[in-house]
């Protein structure tokens, strides 16, 4: 598998200006709200919130951040109610785009999606137009200051799907229901530096494009993520 695409998208995020990093925690608070509005608070009872919150963790999200979220939803004014809609479509050269969003309002959302697809060069497919070229699983990344054969001799008796040596780290691929299981495991065992730790959408196989058309694709990845109803945009674009 040619993980380090997702990977390469997560460095793009977490590399961002201080106003791109306050967006990207209002949504993950949106994310950590919803999680735990939908059901227990306490993450030790909320598999869903517990992903969240290792998701938010991999982006750096201070501890009093997750907490507010978690205490507006636990609120007796928590009135907000939000949608979960996956959008599919295609963008410039046939890339496979899946948008995942949280709304109030899902007429709003399905015309700032569609609009923007339009106006950089993609457009809205219906539903499963494109997801079954994707696969959801856990991803953990781990900073490559751990000797590489000791991890993989510590990890062959773990539930991982998939294990790749990258240039400046390790990935570790796993199934959804694993996710947490591995992660507490690793961590057991000492290995505690994530660059990254969330559930995600992995594409079957990647595309790769000339520097040009690349960058239409990612303008349109950066245009999307730009909306405040869109969580996470996945895609099958080789970076």
């Amino acid at each position: 598998m040619s993980g380090h695409s997702k990977w390469s998208t997560i460095k793009r995020k977490k590399g961002a200006i201080d106003a791109e990093r306050s967006k990207i925690f209002q949504k993950l608070a949106k994310e950590i709200y919803v999680a735990a509005k939908s059901g227990d608070a306490d993450p030790n009872n909320n598999a869903a919130l517990r992903m969240v919150i290792e998701k938010a963790k991999g982006q750096n999200m201070p501890k009093s951040n997750i907490q507010s979220a978690i205490d507006k939803a636990k609120s007796k004014n928590a009135t907000d109610s939000f949608d979960a809609i996956m959008y599919e479509g295609y963008g410039p050269n046939g890339i496979a785009i899946m948008i995942e969003c949280l709304t109030d309002n899902k007429n709003r959302t399905a015309s700032f999606v569609r609009s923007t697809l339009t106006k950089r060069g993609g457009n809205l497919g219906t539903d499963g137009s494109v997801s079954y070229l994707f696969k959801r699983k856990g991803l953990l990344v781990l900073d490559k200051e751990y000797e590489e054969d000791k991890l993989m001799e510590d990890i062959i008796e773990l539930n991982v799907e998939d294990f790749n040596v990258l240039d400046d780290s390790y990935e570790i691929i796993v199934l959804p229901n694993d996710f947490i299981s591995v992660k507490e495991a690793l961590e057991n065992m000492g290995y505690d530096k994530f660059s990254l730790s969330e559930v995600t959408y992995i594409p079957d196989n990647y595309i790769t494009l000339d520097e040009e058309a690349k960058e239409k694709v990612l303008n349109l990845i950066d245009s999307l993520e730009q909306l405040d109803d869109v969580q996470n945009v996945y895609h099958n674009l080789d970076i």
